[in-house]
């Protein structure tokens, strides 16, 4: 995936150039999740195949919820980038990143999960402006900057770069957070504030199903941000899924 290669590198440059060049797939991603919302207040034939959805991940909770990491967040990606940037050639370093994306995205998506729950639990299930604009927040500015961006960006780091234990100390830094936690927050605000309104205006049993759905083009877009960050000048050389679209 992603950006045209640039001279300018700065955290807030790149930042900006990630929101920038996925705002048409962006778009599109909030533009589908909007009609999925329309559809189930609107339809209910579509509302009953969701609860379907909802009721059955509620029977299976925990494997549910870890196929759907895992379906979603390591191997959809994967297909993606190997059909689109690959011409459909699977390599060793595609087996490679799924033993490292699996295991990754199935432990996301059961925190993810236990979030919802927590947010469930502490301002009920209801649907109204007040209760979907606390759950906003305890997301995007409570788990997403101080534990979902910062510990995401660490594992692709660390991947990155070797299982490097460096890494790891560095993140622990301001310094760290400043370069590379801020730029990506930027980039994920853009697409992940309005999807969370979409999400929390659902009953809280479909809320992680239609997480699940949105969680691809996330995944592609923080291998993104952590291949510019590591200076991966292949990932630079691809042109923008919005320069193609237009």
């Amino acid at each position: 995936m992603i950006v045209a290669k640039t001279e300018s590198r700065t955290p807030l440059t790149i930042g900006w150039q990630a929101a920038k060049a996925n705002a048409v797939p962006g778009f599109i991603l909030q533009a589908a999740m909007l009609a999925v919302l329309i559809a189930y207040y609107s339809s209910t034939r579509f509302a009953g195949l969701l609860n379907w959805v909802a009721r059955y991940k509620e029977a299976h909770t925990i494997p549910f919820v870890i196929a759907a990491g895992i379906l979603a967040g390591a191997i959809l990606p994967e297909l993606f980038v190997v059909f689109f940037f690959q011409k459909g050639k699977w390599t060793r370093q595609n087996y490679r990143n799924l033993m490292f994306t699996v295991p990754t995205w199935a432990g996301d998506a059961v925190l993810v999960d236990l979030m919802y729950r927590l947010n469930a639990a502490w301002f009920g299930t209801v649907v109204t402006v007040p209760v979907v604009l606390a759950k906003i927040c305890v997301d995007q500015f409570g788990y997403n900057p101080f534990f979902a961006a910062p510990a995401e960006v660490l594992i692709y780091e660390w991947k990155n770069e070797g299982v490097s234990v460096r890494s790891i100390r560095r993140a622990f830094s301001w310094g760290h957070y400043r370069d590379k936690i801020v730029p990506t927050l930027l980039a994920t605000w853009a697409v992940w504030g309005p999807l969370m309104a979409i999400i929390y205006s659902l009953p809280y049993p479909v809320q992680f199903p239609l997480f699940s759905l949105a969680l691809t083009f996330w995944v592609l877009l923080l291998i993104y941000m952590t291949n510019r960050f590591s200076g991966k000048l292949e990932v630079d050389e691809m042109l923008s899924l919005g320069e193609k679209a237009g």
